[in-house]
């Protein structure tokens, strides 16, 4: 997540501004990478915070290629205060970009999910330890945007137990996801955005927990089962990323039963067109 300037605000107009003359909804994410930053990477080369100065154990791309990523240094109370006030701040800067809301990144083993994960929170203030502790950083966050634009303009992406870059939640995490998301409730956002990692028992007590609208996100879903989640109830809206990235005219091909490209991988990140808007569309004929 980074402070939102007038320039950048002026250029997210001019694309909030295309995407509604579509007819089209824009949320922003905010997201604040936490220990998952390497100095080279930031021009003043800075060193990465985190909940506890606790290196992932992974490497980071940048400019002279693949790096260890180091150590981070241990947010200070006083700055986790900040981060949660910066939050709010990029919300609103959002909105003055013309995006209709905000969706906070709480998952893929970023900071909010670091605070969650013992493995990467050995914290003993009131910000670690207990379930309530490792979930208030994420609680005081969503709390902070919804009083500075508003609790129906903020969604939050999760991912329960997912294990990337030395992430491991613990035996308590399923348990810490269910007390998250009856709390989150209680606030009224928009939307929970579950990344599912397989454990059905508890996305049914996130279903049960949560009365807002549930997006869900399986990753690898077979084709055949697209819709089964909102056919069935379990959620109001399915996400799909590498499927729809492939596929420009991913709706017209689900309509038209017609094969989907496959997305490439290596092309993830790169920086150019290739592999991002070079996906071929349908013919006519084919659609």
């Amino acid at each position: 997540m980074g402070y939102i300037s007038d320039a950048h605000v002026a250029g997210w107009q001019a694309v909030s501004t295309a995407v509604h003359a579509k007819g089209g909804h824009l949320f922003i994410q905010l997201m604040h990478a936490g220990r998952m930053a390497h100095p080279d990477n930031t021009p003043h080369h800075r060193q990465p915070v985190a909940p506890s100065a606790i290196a992932p154990g992974a490497p980071m791309f940048t400019a002279k290629g693949m790096q260890p990523i180091p150590e981070p240094r241990a947010l200070t109370t006083e700055e986790i205060r900040q981060t949660v006030a910066d939050f709010r701040f990029a919300a609103r800067r959002a909105i003055e970009a013309g995006a209709d809301g905000v969706e906070i990144h709480g998952a893929n083993a970023y900071l909010v999910q670091q605070f969650f994960a013992p493995s990467a929170n050995t914290r003993s203030d009131p910000y670690g330890g207990s379930i309530e502790n490792r979930a208030r950083f994420a609680i005081e966050v969503a709390a902070a945007i919804a009083e500075e634009i508003g609790a129906d303009r903020i969604g939050i992406r999760l991912s329960p137990g997912a294990t990337l870059w030395g992430i491991d939640e613990g035996p308590q995490g399923p348990d810490l996801y269910r007390y998250l998301v009856a709390e989150l409730d209680k606030l009224g956002l928009a939307y929970v955005h579950v990344m599912h990692q397989g454990n059905e028992p508890l996305l049914a007590d996130i279903r049960r927990r949560w009365n807002g609208t549930l997006i869900l996100n399986r990753p690898g879903r077979a084709r055949e089962q697209i819709g089964a989640d909102v056919a069935s109830g379990l959620a109001e809206l399915e996400a799909y990323g590498q499927m729809v990235l492939a596929n420009p005219d991913f709706v017209a091909r689900l309509k038209a039963n017609a094969p989907m490209n496959k997305a490439d991988q290596n092309t993830f990140y790169g920086g150019s067109a290739q592999g991002y808007t070079d996906y071929p569309a349908l013919s006519p004929v084919e659609a």
